[in-house]
């Protein structure tokens, strides 16, 4: 993963509506929830539940199907925890681990961190 693909999903969860809905498909786990029960459960307007949920969709944190004449909404885990993984792994690279009992990486100094780190930001 690099920057490009962070941003914006930092940027879709930035918004307080999305992250309600994020929030409310990650509660439901795999089954996912129709649009009808989010845009219940969060009162907002069909319209404007929809702008919010396509911006989850085009960053790939939420994946979406149709049943009928319903559409099913899931959160997509794999994108979450690859994307809080990467942020993660960055946790403590430019500061001595070892010396730092509240950082990430405290429990295990791992040599390379700052140069794979540095190599992923380009």
């Amino acid at each position: 993963m690099d920057l490009g693909e962070l941003a914006p999903r930092m940027a879709a969860l930035g918004n307080a509506t999305r992250r309600a809905a994020y929030r409310l498909l990650g509660r439901a786990g795999a089954p996912g929830l129709p649009v009808a029960a989010v845009q219940e459960r969060l009162g907002v307007p069909a319209s404007t539940l929809s702008h919010h949920l396509r911006a989850l969709r085009e960053v790939g944190l939420v994946a979406q199907e149709r049943r009928g004449a319903t559409r099913i909404c899931r959160a997509d885990f794999e994108v979450l925890r690859t994307t809080f993984a990467w942020l993660e792994a960055e946790c403590c690279v430019d500061a001595d681990a070892s010396a730092d009992p509240h950082c990430c990486g405290a429990e295990a100094p791992q040599p390379g961190r700052r140069a794979a780190a540095r190599a992923a930001d380009r």
